[in-house]
Protein backbone atom coordinates (compact mmCIF):
# COMPACT_ATOMS: atom_id res chain seq x y z
CA UNK A 1 0.00 0.00 0.00
CA UNK A 2 0.83 3.68 -0.51
CA UNK A 3 2.60 5.29 2.22
CA UNK A 4 0.79 8.29 2.27
CA UNK A 5 -2.46 6.82 3.36
CA UNK A 6 -3.10 6.60 6.93
CA UNK A 7 -3.45 3.02 8.01
CA UNK A 8 -3.63 0.34 11.12
CA UNK A 9 -1.47 -2.78 10.81
CA UNK A 10 -3.54 -5.24 12.61
CA UNK A 11 -0.78 -7.87 14.74
CA UNK A 12 -3.02 -8.64 17.88
CA UNK A 13 -6.04 -10.75 17.99
CA UNK A 14 -8.01 -8.18 19.96
CA UNK A 15 -8.35 -5.81 17.30
CA UNK A 16 -9.09 -8.55 14.57
CA UNK A 17 -11.75 -10.25 16.72
CA UNK A 18 -13.14 -6.49 17.11
CA UNK A 19 -13.61 -6.25 13.32
CA UNK A 20 -14.87 -9.76 13.16
CA UNK A 21 -18.39 -8.11 13.52
CA UNK A 22 -20.47 -7.60 10.91
CA UNK A 23 -21.71 -4.44 11.83
CA UNK A 24 -18.59 -2.96 13.23
CA UNK A 25 -17.16 -3.44 10.07
CA UNK A 26 -20.55 -1.54 8.72
CA UNK A 27 -19.98 1.11 10.94
CA UNK A 28 -15.75 1.80 10.17
CA UNK A 29 -17.03 1.47 6.35
CA UNK A 30 -19.38 4.33 6.65
CA UNK A 31 -17.05 6.54 8.66
CA UNK A 32 -14.27 6.21 6.52
CA UNK A 33 -16.05 6.27 3.35
CA UNK A 34 -18.73 9.02 4.53
CA UNK A 35 -17.25 11.12 7.06
CA UNK A 36 -17.45 11.62 10.59
CA UNK A 37 -20.96 10.86 11.74
CA UNK A 38 -23.10 11.28 15.41
CA UNK A 39 -24.50 7.98 16.92
CA UNK A 40 -28.40 9.14 15.73
CA UNK A 41 -27.14 8.92 12.21
CA UNK A 42 -24.96 5.66 12.23
CA UNK A 43 -28.19 4.67 13.50
CA UNK A 44 -30.38 5.85 10.67
CA UNK A 45 -28.02 4.57 8.39
CA UNK A 46 -27.40 0.68 9.54
CA UNK A 47 -30.71 -0.02 10.56
CA UNK A 48 -29.71 -0.67 14.66
CA UNK A 49 -30.77 0.91 17.64
CA UNK A 50 -28.94 3.59 18.80
CA UNK A 51 -27.76 1.43 22.30
CA UNK A 52 -26.15 -0.79 20.42
CA UNK A 53 -24.26 1.10 17.60
CA UNK A 54 -22.61 3.30 21.11
CA UNK A 55 -22.14 -0.49 22.06
CA UNK A 56 -20.36 -1.29 18.92
CA UNK A 57 -18.24 2.28 18.26
CA UNK A 58 -16.67 1.98 21.85
CA UNK A 59 -15.33 -1.61 20.66
CA UNK A 60 -13.71 -0.15 18.03
CA UNK A 61 -12.57 2.89 20.01
CA UNK A 62 -10.96 0.68 22.43
CA UNK A 63 -9.08 -1.22 19.37
CA UNK A 64 -8.26 2.58 17.81
CA UNK A 65 -10.47 2.20 15.01
CA UNK A 66 -12.54 5.35 15.93
CA UNK A 67 -12.10 8.71 17.61
CA UNK A 68 -14.78 11.45 19.07
CA UNK A 69 -15.15 13.91 16.62
CA UNK A 70 -16.35 16.84 19.58
CA UNK A 71 -15.79 19.38 16.76
CA UNK A 72 -19.21 18.39 15.35
CA UNK A 73 -20.93 18.37 18.22
CA UNK A 74 -23.74 20.96 18.46
CA UNK A 75 -24.99 20.31 21.94
CA UNK A 76 -23.85 18.18 24.43
CA UNK A 77 -26.08 15.28 23.72
CA UNK A 78 -24.99 13.76 20.76
CA UNK A 79 -21.60 12.03 20.76
CA UNK A 80 -19.51 12.18 16.84
CA UNK A 81 -17.38 9.96 15.70
CA UNK A 82 -14.77 9.45 12.80
CA UNK A 83 -12.40 6.79 11.02
CA UNK A 84 -9.26 6.77 12.75
CA UNK A 85 -7.44 5.60 9.80
CA UNK A 86 -8.60 5.56 6.01
CA UNK A 87 -7.07 1.61 5.72
CA UNK A 88 -6.54 -1.53 7.54
CA UNK A 89 -4.03 -3.81 6.46
CA UNK A 90 -2.69 -7.29 8.07
CA UNK A 91 -0.68 -9.49 6.73
CA UNK A 92 -2.60 -13.72 6.96
CA UNK A 93 1.57 -15.23 6.46
CA UNK A 94 2.50 -13.22 9.93
CA UNK A 95 0.04 -15.70 11.54
CA UNK A 96 0.63 -18.89 9.89
CA UNK A 97 2.31 -20.58 13.10
CA UNK A 98 0.25 -18.49 15.75
CA UNK A 99 -3.22 -20.64 16.09
CA UNK A 100 -5.04 -17.90 18.30
CA UNK A 101 -4.10 -14.65 15.87
CA UNK A 102 -4.50 -17.02 12.69
CA UNK A 103 -8.06 -18.08 14.44
CA UNK A 104 -8.58 -14.17 14.60
CA UNK A 105 -7.22 -13.11 11.58
CA UNK A 106 -9.34 -15.88 9.61
CA UNK A 107 -12.60 -14.88 11.48
CA UNK A 108 -12.04 -11.22 10.45
CA UNK A 109 -11.23 -11.93 6.92
CA UNK A 110 -14.70 -13.84 6.56
CA UNK A 111 -16.80 -11.60 8.05
CA UNK A 112 -15.12 -9.08 5.69
CA UNK A 113 -15.98 -11.45 2.89
CA UNK A 114 -19.10 -11.51 4.21
CA UNK A 115 -19.89 -8.10 3.83
CA UNK A 116 -17.97 -7.47 0.35
CA UNK A 117 -20.45 -10.23 -0.79
CA UNK A 118 -23.37 -8.30 1.02
CA UNK A 119 -22.62 -4.90 -1.01
CA UNK A 120 -22.56 -6.76 -3.91
CA UNK A 121 -25.79 -7.97 -3.91
CA UNK A 122 -26.87 -4.37 -2.46
CA UNK A 123 -25.28 -3.42 -5.49
CA UNK A 124 -27.40 -5.60 -8.24
CA UNK A 125 -30.26 -4.90 -6.70
CA UNK A 126 -29.88 -1.00 -6.75
CA UNK A 127 -28.92 -1.46 -10.51
CA UNK A 128 -32.92 -0.88 -11.27
CA UNK A 129 -32.76 2.37 -9.62
CA UNK A 130 -29.46 3.73 -12.08
CA UNK A 131 -29.34 5.39 -15.15
CA UNK A 132 -28.26 2.38 -17.74
CA UNK A 133 -25.09 4.80 -18.45
CA UNK A 134 -24.00 4.02 -14.88
CA UNK A 135 -25.42 0.29 -14.68
CA UNK A 136 -22.90 -0.25 -18.12
CA UNK A 137 -19.99 1.62 -17.20
CA UNK A 138 -20.09 -1.49 -14.34
CA UNK A 139 -18.13 -4.52 -14.31
CA UNK A 140 -18.40 -7.98 -12.98
CA UNK A 141 -15.45 -10.49 -13.76
CA UNK A 142 -13.20 -12.50 -12.46
CA UNK A 143 -9.91 -14.19 -13.97
CA UNK A 144 -7.64 -17.14 -14.00
CA UNK A 145 -3.93 -17.50 -15.24
CA UNK A 146 -0.69 -19.80 -14.66
CA UNK A 147 1.52 -17.58 -13.21
CA UNK A 148 5.05 -17.70 -11.52
CA UNK A 149 5.13 -16.70 -7.86
CA UNK A 150 6.82 -13.25 -9.36
CA UNK A 151 4.46 -12.65 -12.46
CA UNK A 152 1.55 -13.51 -8.88
CA UNK A 153 3.70 -10.93 -7.35
CA UNK A 154 3.86 -8.64 -10.34
CA UNK A 155 -0.04 -9.11 -11.27
CA UNK A 156 -0.85 -8.07 -7.39
CA UNK A 157 1.37 -4.87 -7.34
CA UNK A 158 -0.11 -3.66 -10.58
CA UNK A 159 -3.86 -4.04 -9.32
CA UNK A 160 -2.67 -1.88 -6.02
CA UNK A 161 -1.16 0.53 -8.21
CA UNK A 162 -5.16 0.82 -10.07
CA UNK A 163 -6.48 0.64 -6.61
CA UNK A 164 -3.82 3.80 -5.57
CA UNK A 165 -4.58 5.84 -8.79
CA UNK A 166 -8.69 5.86 -8.39
CA UNK A 167 -8.43 6.42 -4.81
CA UNK A 168 -6.32 9.42 -5.18
CA UNK A 169 -8.31 10.90 -7.72
CA UNK A 170 -11.42 10.29 -6.35
CA UNK A 171 -11.14 10.69 -2.89
CA UNK A 172 -13.50 13.50 -2.66
CA UNK A 173 -16.61 14.18 -4.77
CA UNK A 174 -16.87 16.74 -7.88
CA UNK A 175 -19.69 17.70 -9.57
CA UNK A 176 -21.04 14.59 -12.44
CA UNK A 177 -19.28 12.12 -9.79
CA UNK A 178 -20.84 9.47 -7.39
CA UNK A 179 -19.77 6.92 -5.55
CA UNK A 180 -18.11 3.52 -6.84
CA UNK A 181 -16.51 1.08 -5.24
CA UNK A 182 -13.99 -1.79 -6.21
CA UNK A 183 -13.67 -5.22 -4.65
CA UNK A 184 -10.48 -7.69 -5.74
CA UNK A 185 -9.04 -10.45 -4.90
CA UNK A 186 -6.02 -11.94 -6.01
CA UNK A 187 -5.11 -15.51 -4.80
CA UNK A 188 -3.47 -18.78 -5.35
CA UNK A 189 -5.80 -21.52 -6.22
CA UNK A 190 -6.06 -24.43 -3.65
CA UNK A 191 -4.02 -27.76 -5.12
CA UNK A 192 -2.42 -26.09 -8.46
Amino acid sequence: MAEHRNSIDLHDPGPMRALAHPLRLKILGLLRVEGPQSVSMLAEATGAASGSISYHVSTLAKHGFVLPAPERERDGRERWWRAAHEITRTSAVEFLDDPERREASDAMRRAVIDAYHRELLDALEAEHDLDPEWVSASDSSDGAAQLTLDEFRELTADLEAIHEKWWARGREPRPGTRSVRWITHSFPRPGR
